[in-house]
């Protein structure tokens, strides 16, 4: 890999570890993220910040990542950290156990599907149905479903698997990394399989975009499935979709009481639009900014985000569902709080539960965007047609840092301003 740091250090340097293909290149935004040296969490330092046995200082990693992101060559390896993956407690023995026993329990739940669905795990995948409404088998090339399907719930997954297929070969096409087969295959099955095990939510479009950073970090396939898994634990819920609700109505409802504190002009705008319902933000919230922002500058703003929303107890086992909670002498041990990320420090100061994702820095973040726009939506919509517009416009124009320090700037105005729960 191109070294990074250093006075020459530059975009074209940054973007040799996720190439774009040459075609598509005048289509992309230019990531404004660059890798800094004594900021951004480089190799050497990462490395130094485990212990003999391997427990690893967080606090001190968590730091470096707010400053600056992490160094590509390591990103995959600390995002297992961020997302809980592992417990920084745990000593390289654990781990490496751990790590296998998780290979393990993912290669017999792939062997399970690819009972069911024979097209998993050979390297190819399909885009079109395998079944039937009513689960008669489809004759696919190289998928093989052997007789008619009465399961209600195999049959649902195996409706679904098509339109994973379509997804994944729309998933961030301009990259190299996915003019490999193989690369796709991977997408796919890790998407096929999670869906197979939430059969509560099942796939929904945007799963991908999620997914997809993953399988490009993590070389192992069932290590990229356990980081995957990490991160739709704190996402599930933004899927959740029915006919009269959307999964980020919850947090909707946060960033219109969020914007009519610190702005009450531009919410009040906002309903005069009809718009007070904040729906123009959901695919904003629903996957984390990942149209807005090139590639490269939103992998950065997922791991600053991540770093800043850190809570101690976040990992557990995979049977385990309810989330750890500090008991309220502990929330305001200073020493204790040196472990949580500075969002949640400030939440947990002011009496905010790890427990409320509503209060995520995510809708502080999409405060933020309005906030920006705050002159132009007031002067130019008319509608909320103009208002979609208008944050249309931001797609590959943000800051991904200046986006953070914005959205830590309204959480204190909102904090401070609110009262306590």
């Amino acid at each position: 890999m191109a070294k990074i740091f250093g006075k020459k250090a530059g975009t074209e340097e940054l973007e040799t570890f996720y190439p774009v293909r040459p075609e598509c290149v005048p289509d992309i935004p230019r990531t404004r993220f660059k890798p800094r040296a004594g900021k951004t969490l480089s190799g050497r330092r990462w490395h130094a910040a485990f212990s003999e046995e391997g427990r690893l200082d967080m606090a001190k990693v968590l730091r470096r990542i707010q400053k600056g992101g992490i160094h590509p060559s390591i990103k995959g390896l600390v995002w297992e950290f961020l997302l809980g993956c592992y417990d920084p407690n745990s000593t390289f023995d654990d781990r490496n156990e751990l790590r296998q026993q998780r290979r393990e329990r993912y290669g017999m739940w792939k062997t399970e599907c690819q009972n069911m669905v024979s097209v998993i795990g050979t390297g190819d995948f399909i885009t079109t149905p395998i079944i039937t409404e009513d689960g008669q088998p489809i004759e696919v090339e190289g998928c093989r479903v052997t007789s008619a399907v009465s399961d209600k719930k195999v049959a649902q997954w195996m409706l679904s698997l098509h339109q994973i297929g379509l997804d994944v070969v729309r998933t961030d096409r301009a990259l190299v990394f996915y003019e490999d087969k193989a690369n796709l295959a991977k997408l796919w099955d890790i998407l096929a399989i999670y869906s197979w095990l939430d059969d509560d939510i099942g796939y929904v479009q945007g799963m991908n975009d999620i997914c997809s950073p993953m399988v490009i970090l993590l070389e192992n396939e069932a290590d990229a499935f356990w980081c995957y898994e990490r991160a739709m634990r704190r996402l599930r819920e933004n899927f959740r979709c029915s006919s009269t609700s959307v999964g980020v109505q919850s947090q909707l409802g946060t960033l219109s009481q969020v914007i009519k504190t610190v702005d009450p002009q531009l919410h009040k705008h906002l309903e005069d639009l009809d718009g007070g319902e904040y729906l123009f933000a959901f695919r904003m919230l629903m996957v984390l900014f990942r149209r807005e922002f090139s590639f490269i500058d939103s992998l950065y703003l997922w791991e600053v985000m991540w770093a800043m929303e850190y809570n101690p107890n976040i990992f557990w086992s995979y049977e385990q569902t309810d989330e750890g909670q500090d008991s309220d002498s502990e929330r305001l041990n200073h020493k204790v709080l040196k472990q949580y990320g500075k969002f949640q420090r400030k939440n947990m100061e002011k009496g905010h539960g790890y427990g409320d994702k509503n209060n995520a820095l995510a809708v502080f973040l999409v405060a933020g965007v309005l906030e920006t726009k705050h002159k132009q939506i007031l002067k130019e919509a008319k509608g909320l047609d103009d208002v979609v517009s208008i944050l249309d416009d931001v797609t590959g124009n943000l800051d991904a840092k200046k986006a953070c320090k914005e959205a830590l700037k309204l959480q204190n105005k909102y904090l401070k301003k609110s009262k306590r729960p």
